[in-house]
């Protein structure tokens, strides 16, 4: 019988996935830096291996995010081997799109900007939602 990964498994592959894409750098770059292979870094990312502790702290640093990166916004843990479906947030946040638009969003240096661009996105957003079916997924161009 084979186990399904765990729900913060998971959750933290997630989370090196976003901050390495983030950093435009490739799982080959990373497992480099690391001494395993791409492959490895895959398995992390999808949470099919559990990262060790110290390997985590390493990741972190190459990453250059304090470890607790890795569980913000960490799934309710009572639901562990519960097969997890990755929320529409996350699908995007994973995708091209998504990291350009971070990057993007995270290059405005005024706050006041950011604020309207928020603003304008908001409106954006509720004005298609009235024309959009309510279970309309985001389209979203998946991150290799």
């Amino acid at each position: 019988m084979k186990k399904s990964p765990n729900s913060i498994d998971i959750h933290v592959g997630s989370r090196i996935r976003l901050r390495r894409v983030m950093l435009g750098l490739s799982q080959e770059k990373l497992g480099d830096g690391l001494g395993i292979t791409f492959q490895q870094v895959q398995k992390y990312e999808k949470g099919t291996n559990r990262v060790g502790a110290s390997r985590l702290q390493h990741i972190s640093e190459l990453l250059d995010v304090h470890i607790s990166y890795f569980f913000e916004d960490v799934p309710d843990s009572s639901q562990e081997r519960v097969p997890v479906a990755p929320s529409a947030l996350s699908q995007f946040l994973n995708s091209k799109e998504g990291v350009a638009l971070a990057k993007a969003f995270s290059a405005i240096e005024d706050s006041r900007v950011r604020r309207r661009v928020l603003e304008l996105v908001q409106s954006l957003g509720s004005h298609t939602e009235a024309e959009a079916p309510k279970n309309a997924e985001i389209p979203t161009t998946p991150v290799n």
